[in-house]
């Protein structure tokens, strides 16, 4: 079988960061996919199931109810590896221009506080893998580690 183009990325050099993973279209719409890297591949430890969880509840919500983004939000979800999530959104969007919207996400996530959206039996498959201040924390690192100060390297896969 012929590889899928996420499996051909250099993930030995793949920083943290925010790449366009690729783009689609669907009928006349082109669907850009974002790999929203947190966690260096091979490198580092991933994130618990429980945090990337309680993450894809926050950014999902938040994102749905954007006043500028809500209507062109496709999908958010985490990646099967743990090091991180994809964005899916309707336009040609690059980097750089979603930046400042996933700065939004995870300031959103690093400072939010009470009951996680859809945490509950009736909401969620498995509404107990919730862990709040775990998500906090790594939005908190991911901020202002990586989008905070995110340079070319951050933006563009390595080649």
């Amino acid at each position: 079988m012929k590889k899928i183009p996420s499996f051909t990325i250099d993930h030995i050099r793949l920083k943290r960061g925010i790449y366009v993973s690729r783009q689609d279209f669907i009928g006349n719409e082109v669907v850009t996919t974002f790999d929203v890297r947190m966690k260096e591949p091979n490198r580092e430890p991933v994130l618990s199931p429980s945090a990337i969880h309680t993450i894809e509840h926050l950014a999902a919500t938040f994102l749905r109810n954007h006043s500028e983004w809500a209507d062109r939000i496709v999908y958010w979800g985490p990646m099967g590896c743990l090091t991180g999530n994809y964005l899916l959104v309707k336009g040609d969007v690059t980097s750089t221009e979603i930046l400042p919207l996933i700065k939004e996400v995870f300031a959103f996530v690093a400072s939010f506080e009470g009951d996680v959206p859809g945490a509950s039996a009736r909401d969620c498959g498995n509404y107990l893998l919730m862990n709040l201040p775990e998500a906090r924390w790594e939005a908190n690192k991911y901020l202002k580690e990586v989008l905070e100060c995110a340079a070319e390297e951050n933006l563009i896969y390595p080649q």
